[in-house]
C-alpha cells in the first residue's frame, strides 16, 4: 500500500512544500492538495515548488474539474511538470464541488467528465486527442507520463471510471462503502474490456494520531460536511435508497440545512454540527497508531493500493511522525508477505 498527503493551498506556501518534504522523508510517496483557485492560493504554481524540493513524490490536485479547469490547460500543465522534473504528476478529478460551487456555478455532467478524462489522458501521455473535430497533440511531451484518476460517488459516476480512468478516488475510509465502490469500479471495468486489476484504488479521508478521541473528532467533523455535498446531489438524484446506494452513505444527510463554502474543509466549520460522532469514526482514522494499523489493513484487503491523509488539523506534525515511524513500517511487511 502505498500513502499519501492531501493538503490545502492556504498561504503562506511555503508551509504546504514544507509539509510536502516532511510527508517525503516520513515514507509518503503521493502530494495532493484541494483545488479551488477562489478559496486557496494556485496548486499548479506550488506543485512546481513542491517537486524542486523534493526527489521522488508524485504530486497532483484531488480534485480539479472540467470546468474551472480547461482539459487542453490542464494536460498542458502536468506535461509541462513532467518536462521539468521528471514524470512525477497525477491528475485527480471530478465533476466539481467547492471551486465551481463558490462561483456560483454547477458541478459538470458525466459527459463532460467523461471526454475531460480523455483529453487529459491522451495529451498528457504525448499522444492525439481530437477537439472540436481537430486532432492535437503537444509536439514536445513525447515522453510524458500521466495517470488520470476519477474521484465519485454515484452508480454512473463510479461505471464512468471504472470504463476510462486510470485509477479511482474515494473520499471516505468506511469499509462497507469502500468495499461497495470498489466493486462497482472494478466491474465496470471488467465490462469495458479492461483488466480490473489495472484500475487503482485511492482512499482519502483525515488520519489523527492520538489518544484523545473526543478532540479528534471534533477536529475533524469538517469531513463529514464536504463529503455530505457530494452525498445530497446522490440523494436529489437518487432518493435516499435510490439505485443501490448504500444507506451507510446516504443516510446521515438527513439534518443537514445548507453549506458554507467558505468555510469548506475548515476545523469548526459551523455547518457540519449534523454529522454525528459515528460517521466521523467510519469516514476517518483515529486513535493511537494500533486503530490506525488495524483500518489500513483492512482497506488493503477490500482492494485499496494507496490511503491519503487529508492533514486539515492541528496534529500535521505529530500524524505524519507517528505514520513514518509505526504506521507506515507496519504495513510495510505485510506488503512483502502479499507480493
Amino acid at each position: 500500500m502505498d500513502f499519501g498527503v492531501v493538503m490545502q493551498c492556504n498561504p503562506p506556501a511555503s508551509r504546504v512544500v514544507e509539509l510536502a518534504v516532511a510527508a517525503e522523508n516520513r515514507g509518503f510517496s503521493y502530494v495532493w492538495t484541494f483545488d479551488s483557485h477562489v478559496l486557496w492560493q494556485e496548486p499548479n504554481v506550488i506543485y512546481s515548488q513542491i517537486l524542486a524540493a523534493t526527489r521522488n513524490v508524485i504530486v497532483g490536485p484531488m480534485v480539479t474539474n472540467p470546468l474551472t479547469r480547461d482539459a487542453t490547460v490542464t494536460a498542458s500543465t502536468f506535461a509541462t511538470l513532467n518536462s521539468m522534473y521528471g514524470n512525477r504528476t497525477i491528475c485527480g478529478i471530478g465533476r466539481g464541488d467547492s471551486a465551481v460551487r463558490v462561483i456560483s456555478g454547477k458541478p459538470s455532467t458525466l459527459a463532460i467528465l467523461r471526454d475531460s478524462i480523455s483529453v487529459i489522458k491522451e495529451l498528457g501521455n504525448g499522444r492525439t486527442a481530437t477537439i472540436n473535430d481537430t486532432e492535437i497533440r503537444f509536439p514536445w511531451a513525447a515522453r510524458s507520463r500521466l495517470d488520470v484518476y476519477g474521484a465519485g460517488y454515484g452508480p454512473k459516476a463510479l461505471d464512468l471510471i471504472g470504463e476510462v480512468a486510470d485509477g479511482f478516488i474515494l473520499q471516505l475510509a468506511d469499509p462497507a462503502i469502500v468495499e461497495w465502490t470498489v466493486k462497482r469500479v472494478k466491474a465496470a471495468a471488467e465490462a469495458a474490456g479492461r483488466d480490473p486489476d489495472e484500475v487503482k484504488i485511492v482512499v482519502a479521508a483525515p488520519a489523527y494520531v492520538g489518544d484523545d478521541l473526543a478532540y479528534q473528532r471534533d477536529q475533524c467533523r469538517w469531513f463529514g460536511g464536504m463529503v455530505g455535498n457530494h452525498v445530497a446531489d446522490l440523494v436529489g438524484k437518487y432518493g435516499g435508497d435510490g439505485a443501490g446506494v448504500p444507506a451507510a452513505l446516504t443516510d446521515y444527510i438527513k439534518n443537514r440545512q445548507g453549506y458554507d463554502y467558505n468555510e469548506h474543509g475548515r476545523v469548526g466549520n459551523s455547518h457540519t454540527s449534523f454529522v454525528p460522532d459515528d460517521i466521523i469514526d467510519r469516514f476517518c482514522l483515529l486513535g493511537p497508531p494500533e486503530q490506525h494499523i488495524a483500518r489500513l489493513q483492512e482497506l488493503r484487503d477490500l482492494g485499496v493500493d494507496q490511503f491519503s491523509i487529508y492533514l486539515q488539523h492541528d496534529g500535521k506534525d505529530q500524524t505524519l511522525e507517528a505514520y513514518g515511524e509505526k504506521i507506515i513500517p507496519a504495513m510495510a511487511p505485510t506488503l512483502a508477505a502479499r507480493s
